[in-house]
């Protein structure tokens, strides 16, 4: 006796939402306390500026209002979701979900609900899940969320990540499609240098942490091994990029748009470099004003190109996301 299969259908991103900080947050704020430069950061990564989220400015918060743009724009309401996949690193909550939050304030607390935990990643993770989601059956419109509040989570005092890190929330509507508006995914892990980027408390082994109350944890900080993910960033994600265009049928030529998770712009260039991307691919420079805010990055970064090149609409965009773990994927789709 065989199980009962529903056919799904193809899938696209049908819309993209965004959430920006009020409070911008230039070079000259920071540079102070780090002894550096503003001319020094913008040489190593390529940022200007980004925003940080104030006290009334959350996870969840951000998130809802991302949701609620994208939801605008597919002409939907959160009531024909079926689905919600938020990726998060940093939710103050390991339990309840980010996601159940959301659903509860957004009006539709009966959805199916969860949070990924891929890093920089995250974002192009609930992309691929989604598109399976529908391609099986099991869901017909899907929200797929970054949101992260990483000043909650950045040294102020630490030269190596201060200027890097930022807060921000996108997210897009997929839904069912006549055509293939997603290629495969590529994706995996290099997990042998996982330690190369932490988020990590003043202790990092839970069995030999402190009893609560006892002692003082410190500040709850990103660390990153700044040249090993530097190189791992442009030589082994240039070769993903490759591969998720292969996989997609697609060549460089046929590009619309280069959207990779905006890490550092040198990075980005470098990447573009090595994949030998041509002259007419408008490449996604976000974080020289937005700064790395790891989940959302791609979404954000995507919905600016989209104001400033309203031509690329409906084109084909290479992203690829990449960070902690570490973790990546990559994949061509259609722009909304």
């Amino acid at each position: 006796m065989s199980i009962k299969v529903n056919p799904g259908s193809n899938s696209r991103i049908l819309s993209v939402g965004t959430y920006r900080p009020k409070r911008q947050v230039p070079n000259a704020e920071i540079v102070d306390r780090i002894e550096s430069t503003d001319e020094w950061i913008q040489q190593r990564t390529g940022i200007e500026t980004r925003r940080f989220a104030g006290a009334d400015e959350s996870v969840v918060s951000m998130a809802q209002a991302a949701c609620e743009m994208a939801l605008k724009r597919a002409n939907l309401t959160i009531a024909d979701i079926d689905t919600v996949i938020l990726a998060t690193i940093s939710y103050e909550f390991q339990a309840p979900s980010a996601a159940t939050a959301l659903i509860q304030q957004m009006g539709n607390p009966k959805a199916a609900a969860f949070d990924i935990s891929a890093a920089c990643a995250g974002f192009c993770y609930g992309v691929a899940m989604a598109k399976d989601l529908i391609a099986g059956g099991t869901s017909k419109n899907v929200l797929v969320v970054g949101s992260e509040k990483l000043s909650d989570f950045t040294d102020p005092d630490d030269r190596a990540t201060a200027f890097i890190f930022a807060d921000g929330a996108g997210a897009v509507v997929i839904g069912q499609s006549e055509e293939a508006g997603i290629g495969p995914a590529i994706w995996g892990s290099d997990a042998d240098s996982r330690d190369a980027i932490l988020l990590n408390p003043a202790w990092t082994d839970f069995r030999s942490a402190p009893t609560k109350g006892v002692a003082d944890l410190g500040w709850p900080n990103i660390t990153q091994q700044g040249q090993t993910v530097y190189r791992w960033a442009v030589f082994s994600m240039s070769k993903i990029g490759l591969q998720a265009l292969e996989a997609a049928g697609v060549t460089g030529e046929q590009l619309a748009a280069f959207i990779p998770h905006q890490a550092n712009f040198r990075i980005i260039e470098s990447m573009a470099k090595e994949m030998k991307l041509p002259a007419s691919v408008v490449i996604a420079d976000d974080v020289k004003t937005n700064g790395n805010t790891s989940s959302a990055s791609i979404p954000l970064a995507m919905d600016a190109l989209l104001e400033s090149h309203p031509e690329l609409s409906g084109g084909l965009a290479l992203i690829i996301g990449y960070g902690a773990g570490l973790v990546y994927a990559g994949q061509v789709v259609q722009l909304p």
